[in-house]
Formats: structure tokens, C-alpha cells, sequence
């Protein structure tokens, strides 16, 4: 079970109610995913006692918070998670997953899952390919980039070859 260590850096997500939702959501979609401890709300406290306050929970291995802090306070575009792909499968079962029961698909590997929060699903060679490549075929796999919801691989590395 996932711990929050001391001194980490820690993502902590504002819900409304739905923070032990969305914690199982994500853990069942990745690898190496686990949900940790799971704090209740008290009596005198701004929810009703035995609601849930806080759960832990790791993906990937990186840990993570989700608060039941009420209504008030929505996710932005303005900080996205990405999720770093080494297959095309890996894309689509990521990309499926996280738009499960509500979420909305968005340009260039972007989403919104069901709660809200933004995503970036793409391949990990987009990394190696910006790094390496030249400016004209870099330029060439990110027009191609701009054109795709969901983002295709071997389209992206055909652009990047200029094929």
C-alpha cells in the first residue's frame, strides 16, 4: 500500500465527493497502481462525520492525494497529467480508460476524464524525436500532431521521416 513520505511532493487533487471514485478509476487504469490510506471527515468538521476527507493512492509508483474539500473549485487546462506511452496499445488503453463514463476527448492527446481532470496521452518517442531530430522534421511530426485527437504513432513517426 502506498505511503506519502516526508518531504515529498505530492499531488493532491480537490473533489467533491468523489475523491475514493476517482482514486479507484486511475488505479484501475495503470500499472504499478495502488491506493493507500483513506482518512474520514470527524465530527464538527465542514462534511458530514464518516465521509471520506482523504485518499492515497500511486500510479506508476508516484504518489498522489484525492480530497473531498466540497463544491467550489474546478480542474484547469492550466496543469495536465501526462501519461508517457511506449506503444501505440499503451495509448489506446490509457486513452479508453481515462475516458470512461463521461470523459471528453480534446486536440493533440489531450482529454478530460469524467472528474474534470486534464490529461496528455502520447508516445514516449515524441520525446526522443523533438530532442534528435532536425528543426524541418520536427516541424513536420507536430503539424501532424495538431491534426489528431487521439495521437497515432506510426503517423507521427511517418511524419518525422517525411514519408
Amino acid at each position: 500500500m502506498p505511503t506519502i513520505a516526508s518531504g515529498t511532493i505530492t499531488p493532491c487533487f480537490w473533489f467533491d465527493g468523489q475523491a475514493a471514485a476517482a482514486a479507484r478509476h486511475y488505479v484501475s487504469i495503470f500499472t504499478d497502481a495502488a491506493i493507500g490510506a483513506t482518512t474520514y471527515y470527524g465530527a464538527n468538521m465542514p462534511q458530514p462525520a464518516g465521509e471520506v476527507l482523504t485518499v492515497e493512492f500511486a500510479l506508476r509508483g508516484l504518489p498522489f492525494m484525492a480530497l473531498n474539500a466540497g463544491p467550489g473549485v474546478g480542474f484547469t487546462d492550466a496543469l495536465s497529467l501526462q501519461v508517457d506511452c511506449a506503444t501505440q496499445a499503451e495509448i489506446d488503453h490509457h486513452w479508453s480508460g481515462l475516458l470512461a463514463d463521461g470523459g471528453r476527448e480534446m486536440q493533440c492527446g489531450w482529454l478530460k476524464d469524467r472528474f474534470g481532470v486534464a490529461w496528455q496521452v502520447f508516445p514516449s518517442a515524441m520525446n526522443d524525436m523533438r530532442r534528435t531530430g532536425s528543426p524541418e522534421a520536427v516541424q513536420r511530426m507536430m503539424q501532424a500532431m495538431m491534426g489528431m485527437v487521439k495521437l497515432d504513432m506510426a503517423a507521427l513517426e511517418a511524419a518525422f521521416a517525411g514519408v
